[in-house]
């Protein structure tokens, strides 16, 4: 079983691969094409998705079952002692640490104070 997932990619590249797989969903293509056709038709997907995204998941001998590979995600498969994961991106670490004030500002109720501050 393959499955192939486009967002945001051009219409004329929905339509070549429906030639081989089934369209079961706007952009989620599933199908059971041969190795070889399976790595043609994602050396299609990379080629001309332009600025979109796509994800290949296919059925593999491992420990898993399967595997997966991705073209301009932001999440992007690692590999932990033999199991396939996803790593996304931390966008807490992206921003810098925003820091907690010391006084409280006007306008809060003291029950609130006592909770963000502690104390009486």
């Amino acid at each position: 079983m393959t499955v192939i997932v486009l967002t945001n990619c051009p219409v004329g590249l929905r339509g070549f691969l429906t030639r081989w797989l089934l369209e079961v969903s706007p952009g989620v293509f599933l199908g059971s094409p041969s190795a070889r056709i399976r790595e043609a038709l994602w050396n299609e997907v990379r080629q001309y998705a332009n600025q979109g995204r796509a994800l290949l998941a296919y059925q593999t001998n491992n420990e898993q079952g399967y595997t997966f590979e991705t073209h301009d995600h932001a999440w992007h498969p690692t590999d932990h002692e033999g199991l396939t994961l996803i790593r996304r991106p931390n966008p807490a670490s992206d921003r810098p640490a925003q820091r907690t004030p010391a006084v409280p500002q006007q306008g809060w109720s003291k029950a609130s104070k006592r909770r963000r501050f502690g104390g009486r």
